[in-house]
């Protein structure tokens, strides 16, 4: 069993000492409890040991939570994917916008990524560093706790070693003797007999001392580099989790704000049930016609809207633009907004401003005909 314990490195005097170690402890820990030995106490840093569990929880929570967050959005990502990716396969590839449609899918799956990847960089890696440190803080604050304990004891024992040693006068006080062996001794080996127990008395009081500076001076190491770690690490929360939420907001406006900028593909009203026909004509709209001058024109051939004729238009009054499918129409404004009716633009065809310039007829037509180009 010796040579067993030896090849992995612990010895039988090393098991025998960590046993003797917890039997002294928790003869100390019930005897201070007992009220029978005092115990050294530190408020300040009891209180850092509380604020240091409370911390622990809060960012193990605060992780959990992340982690859910992300499993979510991966979550998201998948939905949004399948669902897009179900659109794009039921949209006809005939239909005006489908290439459109494609590349929407293709960059809506690029920013889910980019999205999920950065939130995982940036916020997740940084929570699991910060909750790395706290383990071995933990097991440190439980090993000074152990070593105050030795402290405690070694300071007892110390103190009991030299108890009722010295006499009135500040000498050694000589026990008499007691024993048979002691009684049984001559008269001229007394002397001898006493000074051998005064040397006895001596060595355990150097045992004690040396005991105790060992334990005080293990003790005191690990407590002081903890007293200056745990405010430090306290104080470090606010500014960590400033800095995870701020990065998150950040990564989410600039994922929905690129979102945003995703093209839609062509207006549903440019789109029927029904192929090749046409979409109902909005409500007549006011029967004006409207001219303006050369520069007004050009202006607005300059500013110009094109759209693109989807279907045929039969002009039903004097005031209305008739059109042909694949025309291209110039859209210009109304003199008087308040006059344009809903659905309805005004402007003229392309080929006919080349041509005839401002003498080019304008009228109003369905928007819902044409499609924006």
């Amino acid at each position: 069993m010796a040579e067993m314990g030896m090849g992995k490195g612990v010895t039988a005097g090393k098991l025998a000492s960590n046993v003797q170690k917890k039997l002294t402890r928790a003869q100390e820990k019930v005897m201070q409890k007992l009220g029978k030995a005092d115990e050294t106490r530190d408020v300040a840093f009891e209180e850092g040991v509380i604020n240091f569990n409370k911390q622990y929880t809060e960012g193990s929570k605060l992780q959990k939570d992340l982690r859910a967050y992300l499993a979510a959005v991966q979550t998201m990502h998948e939905s949004s994917k399948n669902l897009q990716e179900c659109l794009s396969d039921m949209y006809e590839p005939e239909w005006y916008g489908k290439d459109d449609l494609d590349s929407i899918v293709e960059d809506t799956d690029v920013l889910w990524t980019d999205f999920h990847q950065k939130l995982v960089d940036n916020a997740l890696i940084s929570m699991d560093t910060y909750l790395g440190q706290f383990p071995d803080i933990k097991s440190r604050i439980a090993k000074r706790d152990r070593k105050l304990v030795d402290y405690d004891s070694a300071r007892h024992n110390h103190s009991s070693t030299n108890k009722g040693k010295k006499g009135k006068d500040g000498g050694i006080k000589i026990t008499k003797p007691a024993s048979l062996l002691e009684r049984a001794t001559p008269v001229w080996a007394q002397g001898i007999l006493s000074a051998h127990n005064i040397a006895q008395s001596n060595l355990s009081r150097n045992q004690a001392e040396d005991e105790l500076e060992r334990a005080q001076k293990v003790f005191e190491e690990i407590n002081e580099d903890l007293q200056e770690e745990l405010p430090s690490l306290w104080n470090s929360r606010v500014g960590f989790y400033i800095s995870t939420f701020q990065s998150m907001s950040g990564f989410e406006e600039k994922f929905h704000k690129e979102m945003g900028k995703l093209p839609r593909g062509a207006d549903p009203a440019n789109h029927t049930l029904s192929p090749g026909g046409p979409p109902p004509i909005p409500k007549s709209p006011s029967k004006v016609l409207y001219r303006k001058s050369f520069e007004t024109e050009l202006y607005y051939f300059l500013h110009r809207v094109q759209v693109t004729t989807m279907h045929d238009y039969a002009a039903n009054d004097s005031d209305e633009l008739e059109m042909k499918a694949g025309d291209i129409v110039l859209v210009v404004a109304f003199d008087n907004p308040e006059e344009q009716d809903e659905g309805w633009l005004m402007g003229m065809k392309q080929e006919d401003w080349i041509q005839n310039k401002q003498s080019s007829l304008k009228g109003v037509f369905p928007e819902n005909f044409t499609s924006r180009l």
